[in-house]
């Protein structure tokens, strides 16, 4: 009698077990990870900023809509805010306004399609120490600012 042998198990991972979360490389590393509040309403561009900072050893936090943003940047703690200055809810102008009312001093990097100049200077105004251009910009050069600022 031929004797059939058994498929073998398939080993299938967890997420989590095949690829260490950055706050567990970083804490098998003994490094401090520094904490990205990605503020953007268009989830691609939230997902793919999410993804590159990651990879890059960042730990990063999402909001959609400027009102959950700014609860989340009084009340947790990040060492970069990335905002998008159309949003939902509360837009960007009135965030850095309400950041700079709140005392609230983590650095801000504007990341919009507003391109101009009268844009980028009040931005600049209520706080922003950096202002990109979404079209225009790769998020690797993004990653190096925010890296600056560290």
């Amino acid at each position: 009698m031929p004797n059939p042998q058994k498929p073998a198990p398939t080993a299938e991972l967890s997420r989590e077990k095949a690829v260490p979360s950055a706050a567990q490389e970083a804490s098998q590393k003994g490094r401090n990870l520094k904490h990205i509040l990605i503020v953007e309403d268009e989830r691609p561009l939230a997902h793919a900023l999410e993804l590159k900072f990651r990879h890059e050893g960042f730990d990063t936090h999402i909001c959609l809509d400027g009102e959950e943003a700014l609860k989340e940047a009084t009340e947790g703690k990040h060492d970069v805010i990335l905002l998008d200055l159309i949003m939902p809810r509360m837009d960007g102008f009135t965030f850095l306004q309400e950041m700079k009312t709140r005392g609230v001093k983590t650095p801000v990097v504007v990341l919009s399609n507003l391109g101009q100049d009268e844009d980028r200077a009040r931005a600049q105004e209520l706080g922003a120490v950096g202002y990109y251009v979404k079209s225009n910009t790769p998020i690797m050069e993004i990653i190096k600012q925010v890296e600056s600022l560290l």
